[in-house]
């Protein structure tokens, strides 16, 4: 999966995710209770950041944006090659399955709301 480099809001967002501190710029938003982080954009919930896993939402709104929001967290917090793209207007998660030999294997599935990366 290629990606575009990071927006500068999208660094700050993952900053504010691994200092465990609110933040809040634009349409972007940190909320960090008990060590988790839940991240807003436009006022929708779009991610649960854990400890040890990720949980992602379109917050309604399959958007550039949301998804663009939600592959700088996979890309932070996921296993490298882990994130959400775009075919013929659907959303797809690219997840991680195992190894074979020297080559990583994925998985690719439909985008549900509630989908974890552990």
């Amino acid at each position: 999966m290629r990606r575009t480099a990071m927006r500068k809001i999208e660094q700050q967002m993952i900053q504010a995710i691994k200092d465990g501190k609110d933040w809040k710029n634009a349409n972007t938003e940190v909320i960090n209770i008990s060590d988790v982080s839940w991240v807003y954009l436009h006022g929708n919930h779009i991610a649960t950041v854990y400890s040890d896993s990720v949980e992602v939402f379109d917050g309604g709104w399959q958007s550039n944006t949301t998804k663009s929001r939600l592959n700088a967290i996979c890309d932070a917090f996921c296993i490298s090659g882990e994130g959400i793209f775009q075919k013929n207007f659907d959303w797809f998660i690219h997840k991680f399955v195992g190894q074979a030999g020297e080559s990583k294997v994925y998985n690719v599935v439909p985008f549900v709301n509630g989908y974890i990366f552990a």
